[in-house]
């Protein structure tokens, strides 16, 4: 992976004590990061993304050994899955402390945090020496980025800095999950998988109950383009396809395989069958679809197994997802669940 150099390093840095935003790339996606202990810092975070000011953060660390500035507890659970996975893709739900700001935690009594294994993360976070909360850099409800042209293309001169990593290695958001009195629950999938989880603490229970704490990518229509997406059978898909093809209607698709045939109004794009490269590729592919001028974007349903779980989470939001951001307004208005 790609490191920074110490001159960008040192640009970013003062950025961030400066109240601006920084995006920087971690292993899942690029994250827009701001000073967590710094209120305006945070406002312009939520002005930037168009992001409910009730959604939560999440803070980024560069080592395990500053929870307990950010933590009022840490169960044994949640030690063990830090020890195990951190740095990485895990984002772990905990008792906030008392002087974290209701902007990180959206006003609840918990926070979310990661320690990051992207080298030039760990870089920035390093030398800037606190606690970075971070977003994905994209419009809220969008396409999150996984690569620096992304950020700029969404998010312009909104952004002071953006460190270019390169392409994200795992191309989906981190695993999500909350370890707060005595249970471990997964609240959202990614690539620390179920397995994984219950090989290291044994029983976790798996999405959101009235007591789970809100947090990131929790909305049903979340991660979408702004062309419609649809998901369809695979043994459908080619028909499907055909049928609008032959009514004139423009299509793109997003399949698992090669067309059986080429058609004229048809843009396919085949992202394969393997889990991890399919979701590394997954963004990248719905923004070239989005922009190929068609009426919507049909998606091959993927497996049913949990090596595709966090794949199918973001594609079963998109699906979601209304295609104009006024509706998606409508729908983040309500409290989350």
């Amino acid at each position: 992976m790609v490191r920074a150099t110490q001159s960008e390093i040192e640009a970013a840095v003062e950025a961030l004590r400066a109240g601006e935003l920084v995006a920087f790339p971690t292993e899942t996606v690029y994250g827009l990061g701001a000073n967590a202990q710094n209120p305006a810092a945070l406002r312009k975070v939520f002005a930037a993304k168009g992001r409910p000011a009730h959604h939560p953060l999440i803070v980024h660390l560069d080592s395990a050994r500053y929870l307990h500035r950010w933590t009022q507890k840490l169960t044994p659970e949640a030690e063990r899955l830090a020890a195990r996975f951190w740095p990485g893709p895990l984002t772990l739900v905990l008792p906030k402390a008392p002087h974290v700001l209701d902007a990180v935690t959206g006003g609840q009594e918990t926070v979310a945090i990661r320690v990051p294994g992207h080298p030039m993360a760990q870089q920035l976070l390093t030398a800037f020496g606190g606690g970075i909360a971070a977003p994905s850099a994209n419009r809220y409800g969008h396409l999150s980025p996984t690569r620096a042209e992304h950020v700029r293309d969404e998010l312009g001169d909104t952004v002071k800095i953006v460190l270019d990593g390169g392409e994200c290695q795992l191309g989906v958001e981190s695993t999500i999950v909350s370890c707060t009195e005595g249970s471990v629950r997964l609240l959202r999938p990614g690539a620390v998988t179920l397995s994984l989880l219950r090989g290291t603490v044994g029983d976790v229970q798996i999405g959101a109950d009235a007591t789970a704490p809100r947090v990131p990518g929790s909305m049903q229509a979340h991660y979408a383009p702004q062309t419609p997406v649809e998901l369809v059978p695979g043994d459908g898909l080619e028909v499907f396809a055909g049928s609008l093809n032959d009514q004139g209607e423009r299509v793109a698709v997003l399949a698992m395989r090669l067309p059986l045939k080429t058609l004229p109004l048809v843009t396919w794009i085949n992202a394969g069958r393997k889990p991890q490269t399919y979701a590394h590729d997954l963004y990248a592919n719905l923004r070239t679809l989005d922009k190929a001028g068609c009426a919507r974007i049909l998606v091959q349903e993927v497996p049913g197994d949990e090596r595709w779980d966090a794949v199918r989470d973001r594609l079963q939001k998109a699906a979601a997802r209304n295609v104009t951001d006024d509706s998606l307004q409508a729908t983040s208005s309500g409290v989350l669940p």
